[in-house]
């Protein structure tokens, strides 16, 4: 029953954004088509919750559910100079920037992470394509990054600023984000995740380390994480949606 929820709750809310999104620019403009999508997404948020409960698991499978070849979503390989040297050094050298609203700011190697507890999930990974793939993630849950960092009572949100540069080439940068409220980021299932199926996160899936929402479709999952932000609201970074494919349109609220 808590699945056949999850996936009315999911496709209801998605149908309606793409029937409204469908439509011509003017019609997209108009306030009352902005709120609507607005309120549409506060009703999936606040059901999804009400049915499966704040900290409901999202389910996990064997390892003989684990598909063959992991399909990846978003960007393949950030190619940025940067990026690469850190590729061509195996990581060694990059860290994750914890900050914003925090009494302890952070500077994490990805050896410093694999140090503190760690969580392996089979889990399926539902992308808003349409398309669904089983893997097996390993990494450190988020809630123990930020107790460590130790928030401060008026954070909200977490947003998580990538390497992967979304903007055509010759344009001004503009590097994934995504962001989660702080109940989906404390959530047990919730990692920084640096291991698929074994092995080290390859580039393809986010490598160094990756986002894993498992109650969240694909694209809230942010790759290449470079640094964490806590916030008390998102109108100060980029357009002011709280990620990326959100600033194009996505509704931010994912769940499923």
């Amino acid at each position: 029953m808590a699945e056949n929820r999850r996936r009315f709750l999911s496709r209801a809310g998605a149908g309606a954004a793409a029937v409204l999104l469908s439509g011509c620019t003017s019609l997209s403009q108009r306030k009352w088509v902005t709120d609507l999508l607005s309120d549409v997404e506060i009703l999936t948020r606040h059901a999804q919750r009400l049915f499966a409960g704040s900290q409901t698991l999202a389910p996990e499978f064997s390892k003989k559910d684990i598909a063959p070849v992991f399909r990846a979503n978003g960007t393949l390989d950030p190619a940025t100079p940067d990026y690469n040297a850190h590729a061509a050094n195996g990581f060694r050298d990059w860290r994750i920037e914890v900050g914003g609203l925090v009494e302890r700011p952070l500077s994490l190697s990805v050896a410093e992470l694999r140090g503190f507890p760690s969580r392996t999930q089979i889990t399926r990974h539902d992308c808003v394509e349409g398309w669904s793939c089983i893997g097996e993630w390993t990494g450190m849950p988020l809630r123990l990054v930020l107790a460590a960092a130790k928030v401060k009572p008026d954070a909200r949100y977490v947003v998580f600023h990538c390497a992967d540069n979304m903007a055509v080439a010759g344009d001004t940068p503009q590097f994934y984000y995504e962001s989660l409220d702080l109940l989906e980021a404390t959530h047990p299932q919730t990692l920084l995740a640096y291991e698929l199926n074994g092995q080290a996160l390859p580039i393809e899936h986010g490598a160094p380390v990756r986002l894993r929402a498992e109650r969240q479709l694909g694209y809230k999952m942010a790759k290449y994480v470079r640094r964490i932000e806590l916030v008390e609201g998102f109108a100060h970074i980029n357009g002011g949606r709280g990620g990326y494919w959100e600033d194009q349109g996505y509704n931010w609220y994912a769940g499923i």
